[in-house]
């Protein structure tokens, strides 16, 4: 990522984190709508859960100047996920949600700029979650 594009992601996120709870009630109700066969492996308190999406999200966003200390904890996140019955094809789900969220959430500030950004970060940390959680199934 760019400089600007890291810029334009905690800039952006910036502005979500007052509608947090809002936020991640979209991106859950986006992401049952596109992907219904994912909601099954959510067991628990949806408000709980929407908590730690968005607190992670933080992290991750704060972090982008230097991804050294996010890699790894991303690499675990992703190999935890497998016991929930995550799969590598959610990954592409759960960025079409978190994008329509920003999208509906930030309205015109989410730019096109800032909408390639959050791509672009999305891609990056979903690659590296995937090639964690799946690689010796590819190999």
């Amino acid at each position: 990522m760019t400089p600007d594009q890291i810029t334009l992601v905690q800039d952006s996120f910036a502005k979500v984190t007052p509608i947090s709870e809002a936020a991640a009630a979209m991106f859950y109700t986006r992401l049952f709508e596109i992907a219904p066969e994912v909601k099954p492996l959510f067991k628990g308190d949806m408000t709980d859960q929407g908590a730690k999406l968005m607190a992670t999200l933080g992290v991750v966003v704060k972090g982008l100047n230097d991804l050294g200390p996010i890699v790894p904890v991303a690499e675990r996140l992703a190999i935890a996920h497998i016991d929930y019955g995550v799969k590598a094809e959610h990954y592409d789900f759960v960025g079409t949600a978190l994008i329509d969220t920003l999208d509906q959430g930030l309205a015109d500030d989410f730019t096109p700029e800032t909408r390639a950004a959050w791509e672009c970060a999305y891609a990056t940390l979903s690659g590296v979650m995937i090639a964690a959680a799946y690689s010796k199934e590819r190999a």
